[in-house]
């Protein structure tokens, strides 16, 4: 159910020019300002409607002494995140979930990351610093919770609703040299900020949905990373600051994550950090709508109540949101702690009175078949930034909407590939057995995307492992690359195989691509969807897919690709390349015959992977490693995601998205 928006309608009494220092008042009966003089007419406005842009086309139309104000801004609500105490709190979740909630009432919901870093975007970020980089459908190269924002809404984002301010400056900068600002003195307040405000209206109105282009959000969520006083956000918190008096109070929200800790030496949990978060939020003119209080474990209503009285927020405003069974419930603890109720009074929403028990009804389904799943499933995740689960935080969540599709439990090894490898076996032996141990145990492999020489061979290692024993395989983007490499080298018998990236090697099977540019690193990547054609249907992969004409789109990110000169030689030895791009000199997608899954996939799938929609090759390699591919593809068992039995005949599988 959607709302319906009726225009605020301002009654102006009939004009009389004013006599000279005579005082206007507001009138006692229906408190509107007599006007007195055409000149005045817009500062009685602005005195009666604090939301006015003195940027926006307003549309002023008088009949009968009346006139409306029509504008698209206005009908926008905007919601912004911002997070107190430390960093990593799970504002991206939060900012996911609220969004969530929103689309279940009914709305249509956009999302925009903030980054306060001075980097363009994401491209050249070390893992281990940010975590991984997620890719968008038009290339862009961002922040990981976009990805959140994309699965949790199920909607497709550009490279506009990731701000950073190396993005802004630019801009500004570049500004300033046409001279668009007439000569000015180009300051943080006001260029920066009205920058980042005209940024942030723009993007909040561009569609985010391509099945209906047309359909412009209605509310808008806005993720301000890192924590309130940081040095570098103290522009976007001043643009704020002026964007919340602009909407005004009815389309503005502010919600506030603060940690709320429980030292284990006292056993209590203590409000003192958040109060001084809020009173530092305060200072800089933001005032919080909500307070979102971070915890190991439930917080107290005698806590809640003292957060309340010393941050002069309502009791209802204080959301107690500890850890969680899976990020599924989340959306699901705020239903049950009154958001709807409060956005609806907020934003003065018309919508239906609806129980709490009704919102969410796949994710309450979702969050159950997840904490009740009791078989479980293995896979062995070789890589080279596994000391961190952000690194691969799309793959990981790419495996996990799977494994719930097969109603199995995940559990992941994260080996390093240089633990395989045999200098680790002279150097910590414990180290290198403890590695080899996991790979064989585990019930599938997956090697994902990567970047260098390191751990490169102790990939290629485990590779072969999973083709000599028939273990499924998903090797994605390098794990493809590395794929022709061991086949190369073991079954080819080309021992010098290798990849211009890591060797000179007269035997380059992997190549770079002829319009990479060797200069700067940053936006030299094919980066973003593309067409991907299958030329072959007999294939495990397309049926898995099940593709109309045959073709499907998904996202890249790499610089090397598979020598088109061996493709000939490959399947000859059963080592078939079954999809291209679209001009059928770039291998896309190969498959090993005779074994039960070995694939591999140069782009990557794991960006458009959903909960409840999970991605086809790791919705295979998961099967396979679970012994149900056969039946999946004979079309014998089939999944419900609302069914956590494990009896074959009683699933219903929808058909998974490309």
């Amino acid at each position: 159910m959607r709302w319906e928006y009726s225009l605020r309608t301002i009654s102006l009494s009939t004009p009389v020019y004013p006599k000279p220092k005579k005082k206007k008042t507001l009138s006692s009966d229906d408190r509107e300002p007599k006007i007195g003089g055409k000149q005045n007419m817009w500062m009685a406005l602005a005195m009666t409607e604090n939301t006015i842009h003195n940027r926006s086309n307003w549309f002023l139309a008088t009949n009968s002494k009346r006139f409306e104000l029509k504008s698209n801004s206005s009908k926008m609500k905007y919601i912004l995140v911002t997070g107190g105490v430390i960093s990593g709190i799970g504002k991206g979740v939060l900012s996911s979930s609220i969004g969530a909630l929103l689309k279940n009432m009914g709305f249509r919901v956009t999302a925009i990351k903030i980054d306060p870093y001075i980097n363009i975007d994401a491209s050249l970020f070390s893992p281990y610093e940010h975590g991984e980089v997620f890719v968008l459908d038009d290339g862009g190269e961002v922040d990981l919770d976009l990805g959140n924002y994309e699965r949790f809404l199920d909607i497709k984002l550009n490279s506009d609703n990731n701000i950073t301010t190396g993005k802004i400056y630019k801009n500004v900068i570049e500004k300033e040299r046409r001279g668009d600002y007439l000569g000015k003195t180009v300051q943080i307040i006001p260029h920066v900020t009205n920058e980042i405000q005209d940024w942030i209206e723009r993007v909040a109105q561009m569609s985010v949905d391509n099945d209906n282009p047309n359909e412009i959000p209605e509310i808008c969520v806005i993720e301000l990373g890192g924590t309130i006083g940081d040095i570098e956000g103290m522009p976007f918190v001043e643009a704020f600051r002026q964007f919340s008096r602009r909407m005004g109070p009815n389309n503005f929200c502010c919600v506030h994550v603060s940690l709320v800790p429980k030292p284990k030496s006292t056993g209590e949990h203590k409000t003192k950090p958040t109060q001084v978060s809020v009173k530092e939020l305060r200072a800089l003119g933001l005032w919080p709508d909500l307070i979102i209080c971070r915890s190991e474990t439930t917080i107290d209503e005698s806590v809640k109540e003292k957060i309340s009285n010393y941050c002069h927020v309502d009791p209802k405003q204080v959301i107690c949101l500890s850890d969680q069974s899976s990020i599924y419930r989340v959306p699901l603890v705020l239903v049950e702690q009154g958001l709807v109720d409060f956005f609806t009074s907020k934003f003065l929403l018309n919508v239906p009175a609806i129980p709490a028990s009704d919102f969410l009804h796949k994710w309450r389904l979702l969050a159950d078949k997840h904490d009740s799943l009791t078989k479980q499933v293995t896979i062995a995740l070789v890589g080279k930034y596994t000391k961190l689960e952000d690194s691969y935080a799309s793959v990981i969540k790419a495996l996990n909407h799977a494994s719930l599709a097969i109603n199995r439990r995940l559990k992941i090894f994260y080996i390093e590939g240089s633990s395989l490898e045999d200098s680790t076996k002279k150097s910590n032996s414990t180290e290198y057995y403890e590695a080899w141990h996991q790979v064989c145990q585990s019930d599938g492999i997956i090697v994902p995307g990567g970047f260098g020489l390191r751990g490169i061979e102790g990939k290629i290692l485990a590779i072969e492992h999973a083709r000599t024993n028939k273990k499924p395989f998903l090797g994605v983007c390098l794990g493809f690359q590395c794929a022709v490499i061991e086949f190369c080298r073991n079954v080819l018998k080309m021992s010098n195989a290798d990849s211009q990236e890591n060797s000179n090697s007269p035997d380059s099977v992997i190549i770079e691509m002829p319009e990479h540019n060797g200069g700067n690193l940053g936006g030299t990547m094919r980066v973003g969807s593309r067409e991907t054609k299958f030329i072959h249907n007999d294939c495990l992969i397309y049926q898995l897919y099940d593709p109309e004409e045959d073709t499907i789109h998904e996202r890249h990110r790499h610089r090397y690709e598979v020598n088109p000169s061996i493709a000939d030689t490959l399947h000859q030895k059963g080592f078939r390349f079954v999809a291209v791009d679209t001009t059928q000199k770039r291998m896309e997608i190969m498959e090993l015959q005779d074994h039960p899954y070995f694939v591999g996939v140069q782009f990557h799938p794991e960006y458009t992977s959903r909960p409840l929609k999970p991605s086809p090759p790791y919705l295979g390699l998961l099967l396979a490693s679970s012994n149900k591919l056969d039946s999946y593809i004979n079309k014998k068992f089939i999944k419900s995601i609302g069914n956590t039995s494990d009896t074959e005949s009683n699933l219903d599988y929808n058909k998974t998205s490309p």
